[in-house]
């Protein structure tokens, strides 16, 4: 052992070029790493700066087309009168035409709105429904003379009949 031989040199010459090509790799590996995260965080800050200035110039248009001022005054009404006549089949009809558009859209929304509350009315009467005590005797009592009136209005139905 006192002695190196040549393939002794040799194969510890090996070992050692492994070691570092090894932490090479190892070190290239770490250094892409970070640059992959921060590739991402750059494209995230990125997306985050751009988000910011369309939300500016957004805002900007919007508030520029408020503190506009039209552009056209609005026309009299006898600049009206003078432009559409009255007796304009075509443009009756037209104005007919909006109008009954129009009036249908409300009762739909009239609709929609009384649909709502007719909802809410039910759950209300099913609720009153729930809490009625069953077992009381004036609700017997009740019910017994509704029936009997019911009754009653039958029978004088079916015979004038």
């Amino acid at each position: 052992m006192g002695c190196n031989t040549s393939s002794e040199a040799k194969s510890t010459k090996e070992e050692k070029d492994a070691q570092e090509n090894q932490e090479n790799t190892n070190t290239e590996e770490k250094q892409k790493q970070p640059a992959e995260e921060s590739q991402t965080s750059e494209a995230e800050a990125a997306t985050k700066i751009q988000a910011a200035f369309r939300g500016h110039q957004t805002r900007k248009s919007i508030s520029m087309k408020a503190t506009k001022p039209s552009q056209e005054p609005e026309p009299t009404k006898s600049e009206l009168e003078a432009e559409f006549r009255a007796d304009d089949k075509e443009l009756c009809n037209a104005a007919t035409k909006i109008q009954a558009s129009f009036r249908g859209h409300q009762a739909r929304k009239q609709t929609q709105v009384e649909t709502k509350e007719t909802k809410t009315q039910e759950e209300q009467d099913k609720e009153d429904i729930e809490k009625i005590d069953l077992t009381d005797p004036d609700l017997n009592k009740a019910a017994t003379k509704i029936q009997a009136s019911f009754r009653g209005h039958k029978v004088r139905k079916d015979t004038t009949n």
